[in-house]
């Protein structure tokens, strides 16, 4: 069957207003850098910053924390994530271990659209070998490390997206994306996500 262009036009349109906002996400701050990011390059599929602030990982270890309320509620206003991406994020004193990811990515299904996809990564790298202050010395690096193994490990079925990275010139505090920063990671989501 062929379409008039118009109703193809249309058509394609329909399937990508169908694919706004079905990628949730979860994560800290910088997820919020990336999300905004996405949102500002003009990407439609993943959902908008949603105050995520400082809810590292044991922020979503418990389904029924307030981490996971908001998820919910944002999921209510977008409908079930059809895909959830989980960025390990980190603060120095508290870290990570294994049996956390695993949970972390058990409750995303749990909080999202029967068999959703589910993505991973780590906090963004930085250029230079530079620290994020808040998650320490190599607190990214052991992020990224997470996620990578999430991603191999054939039981947990979750994709590693790769690694997000910040230069020099595109961090505010130490941690956190400038202007510049908020735009190199929304084209990297972009490129990774659509």
């Amino acid at each position: 069957m062929h379409l008039p262009l118009a109703s193809l036009a249309l058509a394609m349109a329909g399937r990508a207003a169908a694919q706004d906002h079905t990628l949730g996400f979860i994560g800290c701050s910088m997820a919020e850098n990336v999300a905004t990011g996405y949102v500002a390059a003009g990407g439609q599929r993943m959902w908008g910053p949603y105050g995520t602030g400082g809810a590292v990982v044991q922020s979503w270890t418990n389904s029924a924390s307030a981490s996971w309320r908001s998820f919910d509620a944002q999921a209510a206003k977008y409908g079930l994530p059809t895909a959830v991406w989980v960025q390990i994020c980190i603060f120095a004193q508290a870290g990570v271990s294994y049996d956390e990811v695993n949970q972390l990515i058990a409750n995303a299904r749990e909080h999202a659209a029967p068999d959703a996809e589910i993505y991973i990564s780590g906090q963004p790298l930085y250029e230079g070998g530079a620290t994020c202050f808040l998650a320490g010395q190599g607190g990214a690096e052991l992020t990224d490390e997470m996620a990578a193994r999430a991603g191999e490990d054939e039981a947990l079925n979750v994709t590693y997206v790769g690694k997000f990275w910040l230069g020099n010139v595109e961090v505010a505090d130490g941690c956190h994306a400038n202007a510049a920063g908020l735009t190199a990671l929304g084209a990297q989501a972009l490129e990774i996500f659509g």
